[in-house]
């Protein structure tokens, strides 16, 4: 059967929009009139990836289109789905379940293609794939690999718990960052006003008087000019500036220089490697959990890290595995994954518990990190109103300083 997207007139003609599971559009529609309904549009879901008119009912969306689930959406319907696996409803009729109480039509479609796929004889994993742009490769992967064990419900909740501390320690590292982040705009917007409106009050006052100005007014009136001149030239060439980094990230070899740079940072490098292999731990023991072989696992897992330079270690820590060499071997051999991965992979290699261990090496290295973001940031927040503090003070001092100098004059 296939899933069709409905527009009907019911009988009290409300307009009733829909899905409808028939072999054919017109199936679909005597199945609406059966309701009594009057069907008025009947179109099939889409369940590919490529564009489609969202207004005909497909699922398919550009690519600039917003995504049906985000990042906390994802997790809590996998919790959902994984709930009802888990309590011995088979999958099509959990889908059937998650498509009628979907809170909106996108979601509803895309579990109704979903259940299509699965009603039709398809795995699951099969018809996740389907939509790239919703389910990644590893979730497909774990989710192939939960059938094929017969441990499906099992794997769901641990996917669900994957996403969830993912999910959470990103937002504690949004939210330590997020402070410090609002006190520099406060600050520079502040600044830029007082350079840009008070300190040219200041020179207008004084343009008629012979007596010299203080050093420290003189400079600060020489940068307010260029400021009020040539601020617009610097705006410019910052925006020039960050787009060609950005441009220039896009090159593999300029980005995988880049990011082993980033990683060589005091403070920022540490906070990266921290979370990048706290990423990587947690998918590959996710993915070994649920059975997949670990060539494959490593190959995954290297695919989440955002560093370029981290994921060509992982990819070289696979080939030597390939080879033969223990995991912790492997990684142990790559200094920029922390010493703690690979003491954590040789105790579950040891104990026969090598996704356990895994997982321990994940909440350890995310506890790490966010340990490391909130005293950053503890630090960093009275660092930048020390430095408002200071340069406002040196504005204020520069506008007195000649209102002090012309009270001497007049004495």
């Amino acid at each position: 059967m296939s899933a069709y997207a409905f527009e009907a007139l019911q009988p009290d003609g409300q307009l009733r929009r829909g899905v409808i599971e028939a072999d054919t559009a017109r199936a679909a529609r005597g199945l609406l009139r059966a309701q009594a309904l009057v069907p008025l549009a009947v179109d099939p879901v889409s369940t590919g990836s490529t564009d489609a008119d969202p207004a005909a009912g497909g699922l398919a969306r550009g690519w600039l289109a917003p995504r049906v689930f985000g990042a906390t959406g994802l997790a809590v319907w996998t919790r959902q789905l994984a709930g009802l696996v888990s309590s011995g409803l088979p999958v099509e009729r959990a889908l059937s379940a998650l498509s009628d109480e979907a809170p909106g039509e996108a979601q509803r479609n895309l579990v109704a293609a979903l259940r299509s796929e699965v009603n039709a004889g398809a795995p699951f994993a099969r018809a996740l794939a389907r939509h790239p742009r919703e389910f990644s490769d590893i979730y497909c992967a774990v989710i192939g690999a939960g059938e094929q064990s017969g441990q499906l419900g099992a794997v769901l909740e641990r996917l669900a718990d994957d996403l969830e501390e993912r999910q959470t320690l990103k937002a504690r590292l949004i939210g330590a960052a997020l402070y410090p982040a609002i006190v520099s705009v406060v600050a520079l917007v502040i600044v830029m006003a007082l350079m840009t409106w008070v300190v040219p009050q200041v020179a207008g006052v004084f343009a008629g008087t012979k007596r010299s100005l203080p050093v420290l007014t003189v400079v600060m009136l020489g940068l307010s000019t260029f400021l009020r001149e040539w601020g617009w030239l610097l705006v410019i060439a910052m925006i020039l500036i960050a787009g060609s980094l950005a441009l220039a990230r896009r090159r593999a070899e300029f980005r995988l220089k880049f990011d082993a740079w980033w990683l060589g940072l005091p403070v920022i490098g540490r906070l990266a490697r921290g979370y990048n292999a706290a990423r990587f731990a947690s998918t590959l023991a996710m993915l070994a959990t649920a059975g997949v072989p670990i060539l494959r696992a490593l190959q995954a897992a290297a695919g989440t890290l955002s560093n370029r330079a981290m994921r060509a270690d992982a990819l070289d820590a696979l080939v030597l595995v390939r080879e033969g060499a223990p995991l912790a071997s492997a990684l142990a051999q790559k200094k920029r994954f922390p010493p703690l991965l690979a003491m954590f992979a040789r105790l579950g290699e040891q104990t026969g518990t090598l996704p356990l261990m895994l997982q321990r090496a994940a909440k350890q290295l995310g506890a790490e990190v966010q340990r490391r973001a909130l005293q950053l940031a503890t630090v960093l927040e009275p660092l930048l109103i020390v430095a408002m503090g200071v340069v406002v003070m040196l504005i204020v001092l520069a506008v007195l300083l000649p209102i002090i100098q012309l009270n001497t004059w007049v004495r």
